[in-house]
């Protein structure tokens, strides 16, 4: 019996370009109204959300509406002063993922002065295990998302010695399996969006040589569909965010020539709303700040000449990186 590939079909009539100035109205339209419903829904990733729009404006070079200043005003003010963490929105918890969102948006617009940045570096070497793990939260919950969170925001601010890294990278690798890639823990389901969080971790901390490189690349690959869109994990549908998990993961791998370009392209293109701006996660769906940032990230590491060059390990403007002098791990082809 023939197996069934789950995927979707693309129309035969793909606008193969970035429509600019739709998705630029777009990311500066989203999340004005603060009596909108969604508004009000999504106060518990409001800081992730800013660096997704964001980053999506300067990878356009575009700046946001309502100016840098008031966003760094913002950002200022999600700071928890007892524990040094950043929360997604004034008056919540802190956690390490919107830490970070906020560290790379306060790195991009060079205004890291704006908050407490021993309070930062106190609140990620707390959330440290034993065994190596970074909780995101006070609250406990493990993950190698955290990992990579903590190495990254330490990183930027430039006091990885605040951890043990030695530790924290014998937990990551601890989290392969025999596929290549790696879980959320050991012996967690390999997942491509873990596999960036493994991978980037490892680059900052210039431990690559933990990868079974081809191994995992081969796995990579074979995300990519009929269609030209990359999945998660076997079996599952086509999402323009795996673009970008994905072929970052490739890119510091040094595999990116691995995957069909033109036919990923494809998909990308037909992930766009044309009528108001931003791509979603498949073609005809709602568009959002979250694909509309790693369809335009993923379009990037494969080349378009008119998006700024995006660093594979950080998401972040490469003249952000090196203004930052960081220099990650990236294996050559």
């Amino acid at each position: 019996m023939a197996t069934l590939i789950k995927d979707v079909k693309l129309s035969d009539d793909i606008i193969k370009k970035v429509l600019f100035e739709r998705h630029i109205d777009f990311i500066n339209a989203y999340g004005q109204d603060e009596d909108d419903f969604e508004y009000g829904m999504t106060d518990y990733l409001r800081v992730s959300g800013m660096y997704w729009g964001l980053t999506a404006l300067e990878l356009m070079n575009a700046s946001p509406v309502q100016g840098k200043d008031e966003i760094v005003k913002y950002v200022k003010a999600c700071q928890d002063p007892d524990s040094g963490g950043i929360s997604a929105c004034i008056n919540h918890d802190p956690h390490i993922l919107h830490t970070l969102s906020a560290v790379q948006i306060l790195c991009t617009y060079d205004r890291l002065d704006a908050i407490d940045v021993e309070g930062v570096v106190k609140y990620i070497s707390s959330l440290q295990q034993p065994d190596g793990s970074f909780s995101g939260d006070k609250w406990g919950e493990i993950d190698t998302r955290f990992s990579c969170c903590a190495i990254m925001t330490l990183s930027l601010v430039n006091r990885l010695d605040a951890v043990d890294v030695e530790t924290a990278v014998e937990f990551v690798a601890s989290c392969k399996n025999f596929d290549g890639g790696f879980g959320s823990r050991p012996l967690s389901e390999s997942h491509a969006g873990l596999i960036y969080c493994c991978i980037g971790f490892l680059s900052i901390t210039n431990r690559l040589d933990l990868v079974d490189r081809d191994t995992l690349a081969w796995w990579l690959c074979e995300r990519q569909l009929p269609s030209g869109g990359l999945n998660g994990r076997p079996e599952k549908l086509p999402d323009v965010c795996y673009s970008w998990w994905v072929l970052s993961s490739l890119s510091i791998l040094g595999r990116l020539e691995w995957v069909d370009k033109e036919a990923l392209k494809s998909f990308i293109f037909a992930c766009q709303d044309t009528d108001t701006g931003g791509f979603a996660d498949r073609p005809g769906d709602v568009a959002d700040p979250f694909h509309t940032c790693f369809g335009l990230a993923a379009l990037s590491l494969l080349g378009h000449e008119s998006i700024g060059k995006v660093n594979p390990t950080y998401c972040m403007p490469q003249t952000v990186i090196d203004r930052l002098h960081l220099k990650p791990q990236i294996l050559s082809d």
